[in-house]
């Protein structure tokens, strides 16, 4: 069965503008599928739009800001009467980065919000619909950081960590009903949004994907769920699930602090 046939016509990409999101646009409208683009900001969202019907394929964008209590309906608005076979939920950032106890409650809800109750709304509404078809897929965008608690990021590793042991349970439920489910597991990789953060790429020895070869890797093992590490990160990811936890901790802490500018 070819990709199309198995996940088409229509994919559904929330955070589909620039990065990994703009490079899953890309390969997914060269197989032939159909994309409904999510994102906040419409420059991104227009040019990415624009590169993907370049490739033959019918786009449709919806400016959205899934944080929203009516981020769910605008969306359905764009997708209700599409056959949607794959939903692809790259949205999940780090939004807000600092010590919890000192930090802004309402920003540590945000992070929360926009990596699990906004996926969770998207996973519920179109995977109930793919389960129905008995076809689909869904793919979540995780992260190395989800292995390991961090400082400062104490919220968004946690938020990952419930991505992926959700995406596990969610693929056992949906394996009989012909609905694959991946939760891709990205470490450091060359994005806009790590750019912007001022991430240090030049550090020797570290391991930097690029947005093309993850979007890549994660389209080919979507059968092969739940979990699949991309980025050559498997080794890290086994390390950071081991014991004792305050030595890793603290090993983990001190190379996150040499990628990341000074405070």
């Amino acid at each position: 069965m070819s990709m199309n046939e198995k996940y088409g016509p229509w994919a559904v990409i929330a955070g589909g503008s620039e990065g990994v999101g703009a490079a899953f646009a890309h390969q997914l409208a060269e197989a032939g599928i159909n994309l409904v683009l999510i994102a906040r900001k419409p420059e991104p969202l227009a040019e990415t739009a624009a590169a993907a019907r370049a490739r033959g394929v019918e786009v449709l964008t919806a400016q959205v800001d899934l944080l929203d209590p009516d981020a769910l309906p605008a969306i359905r608005e764009v997708t209700d009467g599409r056959e949607v076979g794959l939903l692809i939920f790259n949205a999940g950032a780090n939004s807000y980065g600092h010590e919890f106890v000192t930090g802004d409650l309402s920003r540590v809800r945000g992070v929360i919000d926009l990596n699990i109750t906004a996926q969770l709304a998207l996973a519920h509404h179109f995977g109930a619909l793919m389960a129905a078809r008995g076809r689909g897929g869904i793919l979540l965008v995780g992260s190395l950081a989800g292995y390991l608690g961090q400082a400062e990021i104490s919220v968004y590793s946690a938020v990952k960590a419930f991505s992926r042991v959700f995406a596990e349970g969610l693929w056992l439920e949906m394996r009989d009903r012909g609905v694959d489910v991946l939760e891709l597991v990205l470490g450091v990789t060359r994005t806009p949004a790590m750019e912007r953060a001022g991430l240090a790429f030049d550090l020797p020895g570290l391991n930097v994907a690029e947005p093309e070869d993850v979007a890549r890797e994660g389209l080919a093992h979507l059968a092969d769920g739940p979990v699949w590490v991309a980025g050559g990160n498997l080794a890290a990811a086994e390390k950071r699930s081991g014991f004792p936890r305050a030595e890793l901790a603290l090993a983990a802490h001190e190379a996150t602090r040499k990628l990341l500018p000074t405070r």
